[in-house]
């Protein structure tokens, strides 16, 4: 028995490593693909030239080349890589830990504390970075309130957090409709809808400085600690048995989760489905161990929204908001995952 368990883990180690192999195949992939879509595409060498161009090169590399490189395509390539991971990682934890693959990283109302505070931001005039730093504070407040409001609910500590999630989520969305109403509608009120629609449109690298640290933070904390979170799929009691502090480790996550999709929407904007699709595709893949299922995830989910991005911005003559195309694919594999679970 125990040497067939061991046979059976060194099979599913071989597996895993291959999978991750092709995961970085195809994020590598994906990231030349965005690089050479658009009005001006960037072959692989140039892409090599422009990056070594920054540390000396002198080679045969037209200067348009490096400015597009640099200032455009890739802040862009990085943000929705490093998006996509951090929504996927949130996601994959909330399913976790609510025991339910239905919940998506803005079951607490992160994203809707996130698009309350740009709105206000935007709504005083604010410049790019604080629109971003209210949109981050505003994503950690609606979660913080959530967490708050659920310890004093008599129901289980899991059933609290989501339905204070869905009233702080449904105060925010009001906020959000009280200020895109007293807007000016011919100046303010683009700017809210367009960034609630989310999109990479301009973003640069000193925008991508303000959301790296909080994603670095919360996706350390994630993959050093994911073990934890299959403990956190078993009943409280049961976790308890095992000598876990279910309060303080689900405290733990939620902090990390938060700091991953307040930095993701305040850096892309409301970008939804993301969470909740990737961590199912990455179970195809890896399984439903944690341990394994984070990091494929994260590298399966920067990877998929690299693509989107690139969809996003190729596919018709003007660029469609990220939050829409990631919409236009989420809903049918939420229906899809939905008639599944009723015919189970």
């Amino acid at each position: 028995m125990d040497v067939s368990y061991k046979e059976e883990e060194k099979r599913l180690r071989r597996r895993y490593r291959r999978t991750l192999l092709a995961l970085l195949v195809l994020l590598t992939g994906a990231a030349l693909l965005s690089f050479w879509a658009g009005y001006y595409p960037l072959t692989p060498a140039d892409v090599c030239k422009a990056f070594l161009w920054r540390f000396g090169f002198q080679g045969d590399i037209l200067p348009q080349a490096v400015t597009i490189f640099w200032h455009i395509r890739f802040p862009r390539v990085l943000s929705a890589a490093l998006i996509g991971a951090s929504l996927t990682a949130a996601g994959s934890v909330y399913q976790g830990m609510f025991r339910n693959p239905l919940v998506s990283p803005d079951i607490l109302g992160v994203s809707s504390g996130a698009g309350l505070g740009a709105a206000l931001a935007i709504l005083s005039g604010a410049p790019g970075w604080l629109v971003q730093l209210s949109a981050f504070c505003g994503g950690v407040a609606a979660v913080a309130l959530s967490y708050l409001v659920s310890r004093k609910s008599a129901y289980s500590q899991t059933l609290s957090l989501a339905l204070t999630g869905s009233m702080v989520m449904a105060l925010c969305n009001a906020g959000i409709t009280l200020i895109k109403y007293v807007s000016d509608p011919n100046s303010v009120l683009p700017q809210i809808t367009f960034w609630l629609m989310g999109s990479l449109n301009g973003t640069s690298l000193e925008d991508l400085a303000w959301s790296a640290a909080p994603m670095a933070a919360g996706l350390a904390v994630i993959f050093a600690l994911r073990w934890r979170i299959n403990l956190l799929t078993l009943e409280e009691e049961e976790a308890r048995s095992l000598g876990i502090d279910v309060r303080r480790t689900r405290l733990l996550f939620i902090a990390a989760a938060t700091l991953l999709s307040a930095a993701a929407v305040c850096l892309g904007g409301l970008i939804g489905w993301v969470g909740l699709m990737v961590p199912h595709m990455t179970r195809a893949l890896a399984g439903a161990d944690y341990r394994r299922l984070i990091p494929a995830g994260a590298m399966l989910g920067a990877a998929y929204l690299v693509l989107i991005d690139s969809i996003a911005r190729s596919l018709l003559s003007l660029e469609l908001p990220l939050g829409v195309v990631t919409s236009i694919l989420g809903v049918p594999f939420f229906l899809y995952l939905t008639v599944r679970r009723k015919e189970g």
